[in-house]
């Protein structure tokens, strides 16, 4: 479908833009963060469709952050997707544990990525959170 709306919080500036704009060419909308607690507020105010979020961030850190996206009413119900640079096998299991809906590693592999944010997207279609 696109046009939805994708919170990236990625604080590498050059991760950030690849993110955005592969997202934006395939007619996603995006909204950027540098760090967690920005994005929560982000994510409190633009409800969007899907979270992209860097597990290692200055400040708070993904797993954290996800956290407390759980616990407010607000943004509990909205999807996200752990974008780590730690590759190993067991850490996939570990952030899908942790709550997380999908897991990408860094660098992404551009085919894999698209396909896991429209999967985890038509997953979560009719949650109401969608903006």
């Amino acid at each position: 479908m696109a046009n939805e709306l994708i919170l990236i919080v990625e604080d590498n500036e050059k991760n950030r833009k690849l993110l955005r704009d592969v997202l934006q060419f395939k007619g996603y909308r995006t909204v950027e963060s540098e760090t967690a607690e920005e994005a929560l507020r982000l994510a409190q105010e633009s409800r969007p469709a899907l979270i992209l979020m860097d597990i290692q961030l200055p400040g708070m850190d993904g797993i954290t952050a996800l956290k407390q996206l759980r616990s407010d009413q607000r943004t509990k119900k909205i999807p996200v997707i752990a974008v780590t640079a730690s590759a190993m096998t067991h850490n996939r299991e570990t952030m899908l544990a942790e709550g997380f809906d999908g897991y990408q590693t860094k660098p992404i592999s551009l085919k894999e990525f698209l396909e896991e944010v429209r999967k985890v997207l038509d997953l979560h279609q009719g949650t109401g959170e969608a903006s």
